[in-house]
């Protein structure tokens, strides 16, 4: 068990440093001498896909199907083997078009068809926000779980202020308001987001490697 305000520290510090590093990472871009755009860092950028989730969902699956959690990543995996033209098409498209959402390119296939890309919206939101729920509820579990002793976890009502999530949402929504949404623009790049994102990954890469190694 680790107090309360360790966690939160080491959080803060964490956060302050993300925040640090895309800071670095849109001041050397807009001074023409960009660092993520190399392989590597969009290499690490891939791993986003491996969300906070991942942590609880792909290691459930794995202990109750065994190697059947591998096909969520053989399925990525694949696609970006196989169908990368497409996926260039794709991006060509949105680039040209200046398209900045699922529900923008899809109704522009389809004429520039405004009751479609609202529909789309609609269905797109439905399908995410219970996944970021999700990832929340990952979060503000695995802080419950770090800091209070095994079996005095409180299943009773709390307040917002309380909230983990909430402090965890307010804190992701900030960053991404600062270094993401800034200017919706489909030429944009977010050199920052990238490699805070890459960071991260590395984070995530080395924290898995050593836990693969202890076990």
């Amino acid at each position: 068990m680790i107090p309360a305000w360790q966690l939160i520290s080491i959080s803060v510090l964490y956060i302050g440093t993300l925040f640090g590093i895309a800071w670095y990472g849109d001041r050397r871009a807009h001074s023409g001498k960009p660092v993520h755009n190399t392989g590597v860092i969009y290499s690490l950028s891939l791993a986003v896909y491996c969300t906070s989730w991942t942590f609880y969902g792909a290691v459930g699956m794995a202990a109750t199907s065994g190697w059947m959690f591998l096909s969520i990543y053989i399925g990525p995996i694949l696609f970006l083997l196989f169908f990368w033209r497409m996926l260039g098409k794709i991006i060509r498209i949105a680039k040209e078009k200046r398209l900045t959402s699922i529900a923008d390119f899809i109704a522009t296939r389809y004429g520039r068809d405004h009751t479609l890309a609202i529909l789309v919206t609609i269905v797109a939101v439905l399908g995410v926000v219970p996944y970021i729920a999700l990832q929340l509820k990952a979060i503000a579990t695995t802080f419950e779980l770090v800091t209070q002793p095994l079996g005095t976890m409180s299943g009773g009502p709390i307040y917002f202020w309380q909230d983990t999530a909430f402090h965890i949402s307010w804190a992701m929504a900030l960053f991404v308001i600062v270094f993401g949404t800034r200017d919706i623009d489909a030429s944009e790049q977010h050199p920052g987001m990238i490699l805070a994102v890459a960071f991260e990954s590395m984070v995530k890469l080395l924290a898995i490697l050593a836990v693969g190694i202890w076990l």
